[in-house]
């Protein structure tokens, strides 16, 4: 099977999804519903940058960063067995070093 590849538009970026915790510290198992969205996710494709004012804005984020984002955007993808989450530059909060 032909491996699908994400190439994001304009200044979108593409999240590898974290894996979420299934278990507390404490020990507690967390149900699917209880689980928050992580928020903590690797760039694995960025977009060409878009055009504001007739200018190009380009991108602050490069592919293999950690990023940390805003808990309620994007989209959420899944391709083959993989989760993405798609994102808008504007919506990075910042850069995890």
């Amino acid at each position: 099977m032909k491996k699908l590849k994400i190439s994001p538009l304009g200044d979108r970026v593409v999240l590898k999804a974290a894996e979420v915790e299934e278990t507390t510290a404490s020990g507690i198992i967390l149900t699917g519903n209880s689980q928050e969205k992580p928020q903590y996710s690797e760039v694995v494709a960025v977009g060409p940058g878009k055009v504001e004012d007739g200018k190009k804005v380009p991108m602050t984020v490069k592919v293999g960063q950690k990023v940390i984002y805003s808990q309620y955007s994007g989209t959420d993808v899944t391709l083959g067995e993989e989760k993405y989450t798609i994102v808008s530059q504007e919506n990075i909060l910042a850069v995890v070093e």
